[in-house]
Formats: structure tokens, sequence, C-alpha cells
């Protein structure tokens, strides 16, 4: 039986035994009544550590993030967005379809999108020809840049420009916990410079399912309406909620054994010709290569790699992802990197 190392994304993983016992046991309601009291713990729990007032638990990153535009935004505004960002080009032109909102992006560098570019990209003159800006949003780490972390400081001074104008801005958090570990920090310090944030309990905190949006009470209130809306109202839900209950308790100190892991193949795949790689980048669990002074397309080494038990994802023509999560260790590093050496010599 082929070995199989998958570093094609932290969705993969699987709840631990801690998360599938308490899954068991728990306590279950009707949560469209709010009478779920594993969700309704969770709730309290993910809200109390982002810092916001309150917090609903929503099946999915994408629902989170398209909640938070739609209760934030009215129709026929603008929302700015870095040019990469997981809302803007990941999300099935949601904010167009559910909210009636079109994108204005900024081109970010590593993702981070400067002050000067935001404000500029600002409008809120009230001519009859030009759509108002309604939100401005943030994505910390920020997935297409390689799991790069937006600074605090970069947070801080973009929702500083958002109070003086009147504007909220929105976290797509996914993986924003592997941003705090990075930074050393509690998650409130980098979710106190936004009005709410979504984040995923279903990547590399191992749950099964989940995400969380977080918010004002006001805010989460009208999020909740929405979320009915769009399907996203469960029933006796807490069977998976147990397990972002455990995911919150245990599983966001680990990060950093992803983050060491994504560095170790980082210096190792740097070591082959044809393989280029932005180390300023190497951050957080993501690696993004590029092989475009390889023979090689990334459709083409993503097949190789593929017959060779090793998966990943195209990006580009020219660049890989690889992303570590707690199955990865370091022999399976080890063992890919033996592979990949194989094909591009």
């Amino acid at each position: 039986m082929m070995r199989i190392v998958d570093f094609r994304s932290d969705t993969i993983t699987k709840p631990t035994e801690e998360m599938r016992k308490a899954m068991y046991e728990a306590e279950v309601g009707d949560d469209v009544y709010k009478e779920d009291p594993t969700i309704k713990k969770l709730e309290r729990v993910a809200a109390d550590i982002v810092g916001k007032e309150a917090a609903l638990f929503v099946p999915s990153g994408t629902m989170g993030n398209q909640l938070a535009v739609l209760t934030h935004t009215e129709r026929g505004q603008e929302v700015i967005l870095e040019d990469w960002s997981h809302i803007c080009r990941f999300e099935v032109g949601g904010i167009a379809f559910l909210s009636g909102v079109q994108a204005k992006t900024v081109k970010g560098t590593r993702g981070v999108m400067s002050l000067k570019d935001v404000n500029e990209a600002i409008v809120l003159d009230n001519d009859i020809h030009h759509p108002q800006t309604g939100l401005i949003c943030l994505e910390n780490t920020h997935n297409m840049a390689g799991g790069v972390v937006v600074p605090i400081d970069v947070m801080n001074n973009i929702y500083n420009l958002a109070k003086e104008n009147k504007l909220p801005v929105h976290l797509d958090g996914a993986r924003v916990f592997n941003a705090a570990v990075y930074l050393g920090c509690e998650v409130k310090e980098i979710t106190k410079y936004t009005d709410s944030v979504m984040f995923c309990l279903s990547k590399g905190l191992s749950a099964p399912v989940g995400s969380i949006l977080a918010g004002s009470e006001a805010f989460v209130e009208k999020a909740r309406r929405y979320r009915k809306m769009f399907g996203g109202g469960m029933r006796q839900a807490g069977v998976i909620a147990a397990a972002g209950l455990v995911a919150l308790d245990k599983m966001i100190d680990r990060l950093k054994e992803d983050h060491d892991n994504i560095k170790l193949l980082a210096s190792k795949l740097n070591q082959i010709d044809g393989i280029e790689i932005d180390n300023e980048s190497v951050q957080t669990n993501i690696l993004m290569i590029n092989i475009e002074s390889s023979k090689y397309s990334s459709k083409e080494l993503v097949e190789e790699m593929k017959k060779r038990g090793i998966l990943t994802s195209v990006i580009t023509d020219s660049i890989i992802r690889f992303v570590t999560h707690r199955h990865i260790t370091k022999d399976n590093i080890n063992y890919a990197v033996d592979k990949i050496n194989e094909i591009m010599n």
C-alpha cells in the first residue's frame, strides 16, 4: 500500500479521540430555538476568546464570511478587499450574489494592504454615480500569500482609518490562531481591531465541522437571522460543537508544531534545484513554492508527486501550495522531500 503524505490543506485533519468522545457524550437541544446547551457554551467561550460580545456557530468559514458581509452592508455598496483574499477569490462571487455588493480590490504586499492604498480605495462622496464603501475586510493569516501574518500595527491603523470614516472592519480569521501563535499573543490582541471576526474550527484546530462568527450582540442577532435564510440553522448540532470546544481548549498551542514543520519543509525544499521559496513569507503553516525555473508546470509536478503519494495543491502554473497540520510529522517531511528530489533530478 502506497504511503500517503497529504499537504493539500489543514482542512483534512480528523477529530482527535477526545473530540470523538465529547461528540458522543454531548448534551444537545434544538439550536434554532437556542436550546442546544453545547452550542451555547461554544458560542460563549468563542466570544470570550476573541474579545467580542457574542458569537454564532456556523457550518463553514465561507458562510461566516458571507453572513458578515450581508450583515454589515447595504446592496449597491463596495467592500474593500485584498486582491487575493479568500472572500474575493474563493467564495464563488458570494458577496455579489448574496449581498448585492461589489469588491474593490487592493493589491497587497505578501497579502498585506497598505494604509495608503486602503485610504485611497474608500469612497464616501455621495456622488450619485459612485458605489459607496460599506465595509473593509482583512485576512489574517493570508492564505494565498503563503500564510503570512498581517502585523497588529497594520490592523490597528486600518481599523482607526475605518472608524474615522464610520466603516466596519471584518476579519476573515480562518487561521487567526496561527497568527496569534506566530506573534506570541492572545488572539484578542488581533481581533480587537475588528468589528467582526470569523475563524475556523475545522482547519489546524482539527474539529470535523464548523466555524465561528463573532461581534457585537446586535451584529450576531442580525447574522443569526441571515444564517437561517442561508440554510445554516442547525438542530441538535451540539454533537459537532462539542468537538469545537475541545479544539479551543486543547489544539491552539500545538499549532507551533505545524509552523516548525513548515520551516523544516521550506529549508529542505530550498536546496532542490528548480524550486524557489520566498523565505520572508514562511511564517505559519502554509508554504508556496515557485517552480518556474524547472522543467515542470505545477500541474505536471503535482501529478508526479501524487504518483509517489505526496498530495499538494496547484495555485498557478508555477506555484504549488503545501500546508502542514497535526497529521504531518518530521518523518513525513523527510520522505516527501526525498521523493520530490527524485522527481526534480
